[in-house]
């Protein structure tokens, strides 16, 4: 029982971690909407009740970099700018699924083409679903009066602030809490190997099987897509990758929370029931027509072991694997987004405590007296800051890709470090080393992929070949130290050496 309840926590804190810098992201966004835009200019800017409504909620979810967690405090604000249900859960679920990170890492997997196929499917699901539960359920959108707006200044921004500090120390706070049980509960059910031949191509039902884990699931945009990478490399099957990302990134456990507490049972499962058919409908369309063609095809996969239980139930000494696996695992910078998150709930904790008569932004919506206007203070509209602030924000987005993805010449430094460790580990027979490093080398090599497309706006097959080669040789590594076969060992490291000098060579001197 011990080994499940450590299992549980350490699910339970990688999701949180890793879901920080979304929700984070999330706050902000909500606090935006609240405080810049107001009601009316958000109902404006999502299409209000128009019947382009949809296609702009699924356009701005795909530009805005949230996860499913992180999306909650942003729905939240658009319920109370009156826009229909329909519009609401078509931004929910379009924004986990994509993001400019995301979507550059997709399209430099094998199959790219199967990346636009998905994001046209996700408009087919959001949209559609959206339209004809709109059409089954009218009237779903609440009036409310707009509130009065904070003069301009520092109180502006001070009161954006504490709108998302609100969020994160209330109901948004429940529900986010709500996604990360379910996901960590999925440990209680699921055996460590349950998911690895679950989703073969040749399995016909692995659509259906994806469908039955994925609501619980959580998946940041960024893993989604790395799994999805990792499914077309072992040839596993299309339709349940399409159904992880509609519904692994797209929901999770707080946000059906939400929507019940919102909308009612019966509403609810009338949007359950549409997204399930078309979803379900639209994998067994993609499934055949996406398969790889020119991959081997591959008896299991690893790509889903992070849902399930971390440890065998003998495992002994797991709370110290826990430790030593979050050391480890975690960047730097879930760290920091992780405590800055703790900071922004406990503020958000005690202004809901203390201050439930909304005392400190009555104050923040008085206007100072009148003083003279220098030439250079101009007062900006507030909903022109707010449009400001999204593009912004969408912009920070687009150039943090190339911090994410270095340049090549980084990227082969680090590939270096990352070769000694593996071969290293996996010449003495260190199985858990190995494994990590096999890890973190095959993620230095999709990073060196989209870091060349960035930076030459191109990626030749040759070069996609290379890479592919190298990954298809520390897949072969990892199940020889699964198997104990030494003398294969020995074999595969000497084949990835030459294959890393070669890869090396193409990526510095070849492009």
């Amino acid at each position: 029982m011990m080994t499940l309840l450590i299992g549980f926590l350490l699910r339970f804190v990688q999701s949180l971690l890793a879901a920080s810098p979304f929700i984070l992201a999330g706050l902000a966004i909500a606090g935006v909407f609240r405080v810049l835009l107001g009601r009316k200019d958000t109902a404006r800017l999502f299409g209000g009740k128009t019947r382009r409504s949809l296609l702009q909620a699924w356009a701005i979810g795909m530009l805005l970099p949230v996860c499913s967690l992180g999306v909650i405090p942003v729905i939240r604000e658009l319920r109370r700018s009156s826009l229909n249900g329909g519009t609401i859960l078509a931004f929910a679920m379009a924004a986990p699924l994509f993001n400019p990170l995301s979507l550059l890492y997709g399209l430099t997997l094998s199959e790219p083409l199967a990346i636009l196929a998905f994001a046209f499917c996700s408009l087919i699901v959001v949209t559609g679903v959206g339209l004809v539960w709109d059409r089954l359920f009218p009237a779903t959108a609440i009036p409310e009066d707009e509130p009065e707006r904070v003069p301009p200044g520092l109180k502006r921004m001070l009161a954006v602030g504490l709108a998302g500090a609100r969020q994160a120390g209330g109901a948004s706070a429940v529900y986010i809490l709500i996604g990360l049980i379910g996901v960590a509960s999925l440990s209680f059910v699921l055996s460590p190997t349950a998911l690895q031949r679950a989703v073969n191509g040749d399995n016909p039902i692995a659509p259906l099987t994806m469908m039955g884990v994925a609501i619980p699931v959580y998946a940041t945009p960024m893993l989604a897509m790395s799994q999805l990478g990792m499914m077309f490399q072992h040839a596993n099957s299309p339709g349940a990758a399409f159904v992880l990302l509609a519904l692994g990134a797209g929901m999770n456990l707080g946000l059906v929370a939400w929507m019940f507490r919102q909308y009612g049972w019966k509403r609810s499962l009338g949007w359950f029931s549409l997204l399930l058919v078309v979803v379900l409908g639209l994998a067994y369309g993609v499934d055949r027509p996406l398969f790889p063609k020119a991959v081997d095809v591959a008896d299991h996969t690893h790509a889903f072991d992070i849902y399930c239980r971390p440890f065998p139930l003998n495992t002994s000494d797991a709370a110290s694997k826990v430790i030593e696996k979050l050391r480890r695992d975690v960047p730097v910078y879930e760290l920091y987004a992780a405590s800055a998150l703790m900071i922004t709930v406990f503020v958000g904790v005690g202004v809901n405590l203390f201050d439930r008569e909304n005392r400190i932004e009555a104050w923040l919506r008085t206007r100072p007296e009148a003083y003279d206007r220098g030439r250079l203070d101009v007062n900006v509209p507030a909903p022109v800051l707010g449009g400001v602030a999204l593009v912004l924000l969408v912009a920070i987005s687009v150039a943090g890709c190339y911090a994410y993805y270095p340049s090549p010449e980084e990227v082969v430094e680090e590939m270096k470090i990352a070769k000694v460790e593996t071969l290293s580990a996996a010449n003495v027979g260190d199985v858990v080393q190995a494994e990590y490093w096999i890890n973190v080398y095959d993620g230095w090599t999709r990073k060196l992929e989209v870091g060349t497309f960035l930076r030459d706006w191109k990626l030749s097959e040759y070069h996609r070949t290379k890479a592919r080669i190298l990954r298809e040789q520390l897949e072969f590594l990892e199940h020889d130290l699964e198997n104990e076969q030494t003398e294969e060992i020995r074999h595969v490291t000497a084949k990835i050496s030459r294959t890393h000098r070669r890869l090396a060579h193409a990526y510095l001197y070849e492009r």
